[in-house]
């Protein structure tokens, strides 16, 4: 089977590689690509979005651009110590064009999900200010989508950007507790599991032994790991926003994932974007929670990132 997916993406290094998988995979069809502010600034989000679906041969997938900044109206903020000033850790052609569709972000979800009732697959890997944005306009919009998977969140594992939260999550709350508080079922692939399914030296050497995407992979990768090797003491670097396509594509298999209320905190203090599963489950073999609906990704099958690294350096 095939998924066919609509991928959210604020592309630093790990959007790269996730929309490259997307584009690569002969099991997900890429339908789209929306563009967001978070790793870096929109516009340059959908510039290195639309050249890596360049590099792959996929100029056939519209990129739209989204939101500049947070749903509250605060300034943006980036990563851009983790991702370079061009989110591609120095590595991006930034004399590149891109070509953008006239719609924006939200109205491009909208659209398709009425084109293809039930179809489409939205994985959001960024903040979710796009998706929120695009459920204000269209309350109806979870009628028409078929799932929901996002790359955020932390449940047992300790945030990233704050001891309590993930990025994604922290970079705009209120639009993430918008988008748990919609009538569809979302699946949460966070720190507790895009932090053991690791991108290590050796899936480095094989991407630089590989073809051109592989190689431009490497890369990009080399100061990835290096801001890495400050968290973990080692090279490395967390394979987050790929694994989330590939829980959604099944090309990942979660082997713990129970569906419980998941909850985004909007306070402002030290707990600002964490996000609360009830995971009280976890004694008693995890029962039905009733009225749950989210799913909370906390283990997931090993070989994924052996298998991307394989795609992408034979691409």
């Amino acid at each position: 089977m095939t998924t066919s997916i609509i991928l959210d993406v604020d592309t630093g290094v790990d959007d790269a590689l996730a929309i490259l998988t997307a584009a690569l995979s002969p099991q997900i069809e890429l339908v789209a690509c929306t563009t967001t502010w978070g790793n870096v600034d929109v516009d340059t989000a959908a510039r290195n979005t639309a050249y890596v679906l360049t590099m792959a041969g996929r100029t056939d997938v519209p990129v739209a651009r989204g939101a500049e900044g947070p749903s509250n109206g605060a300034p943006a903020t980036f990563s851009t110590g983790v991702h370079g000033e061009d989110g591609q850790g120095g590595q991006a052609d930034t004399s590149f064009v891109p070509t953008l569709t006239a719609e924006s972000a939200p109205e491009l979800i909208i659209r398709l999900s009425h084109e293809r009732p039930g179809e489409l697959h939205l994985v959001a890997v960024g903040p979710l200010t796009n998706v929120a944005d695009a459920l204000a306009a269209d309350p109806t919009l979870p009628e028409r989508i078929r799932e929901v998977t996002i790359m955020g969140g932390n449940f047992l594992a300790p945030g990233n950007i704050t001891p309590a939260a993930e990025a994604n999550i922290w970079h705009d709350p209120e639009a993430a507790q918008r988008v748990v508080e919609a009538g569809w079922a979302c699946t949460f692939v966070g720190l507790d599991v895009t932090m053991r399914d690791m991108l290590e030296e050796h899936h480095l050497s094989e991407l630089a032994a590989g073809g051109e995407i592989g190689r431009y992979c490497a890369r990009i990768l080399d100061a990835y790991y290096d801001f890495y090797r400050g968290e973990t003491g080692r090279r490395c670097a967390g394979n987050h926003d790929a694994l989330a396509v590939g829980v959604a594509a099944g090309l990942a298999t979660a082997t713990l994932a129970p569906v419980v209320p998941i909850e985004i905190d909007t306070t402002v203090g030290p707990n600002r974007g964490r996000t609360t599963a009830d995971l009280r489950g976890i004694h008693n073999a995890w029962p039905v929670v009733a009225g749950a609906r989210h799913r909370a990704v906390l283990a997931t099958e090993p070989g994924f990132t052996e298998r991307m690294t394989r795609l992408l350096a034979g691409a």
